[in-house]
């Protein structure tokens, strides 16, 4: 993948992609919420931007590495999937409960 990309997604765009693929990735991956953080959520983000990305799912690394690679092939662009549990960083879990948008 490119280090800089053409057309920068919106946040609304990308919030707009995640609903429409929900039901699939529920299914797929076993997600109760998907949902975006930091540059994009706070529309900040450059064309250059990678998409952060926040999951309530089971721990499964598989999965998990399953669900970015289908992302970044969709977005076209990289994609951080992180798991949202209560042992998480307390820190980044602050930081997307201040910021997240769930689709």
């Amino acid at each position: 993948m490119s280090s800089s990309f053409i057309n920068p997604l919106t946040r609304d765009d990308i919030l707009a992609q995640l609903r429409t693929l929900k039901a699939e990735l529920t299914d797929r991956y076993a997600i109760s919420q998907i949902g975006i953080f930091g540059s994009v959520a706070r529309n900040e983000a450059t064309a250059a931007s990678d998409i952060d990305i926040v999951v309530h799912m089971q721990p499964d690394l598989l999965k998990r590495a399953c669900l970015k690679a289908e992302l970044e092939e969709h977005f076209g662009r990289p994609v951080d999937v992180v798991r949202y549990w209560y042992g998480m960083n307390q820190y980044l879990k602050r930081r997307i409960d201040r910021e997240a948008l769930y689709a």
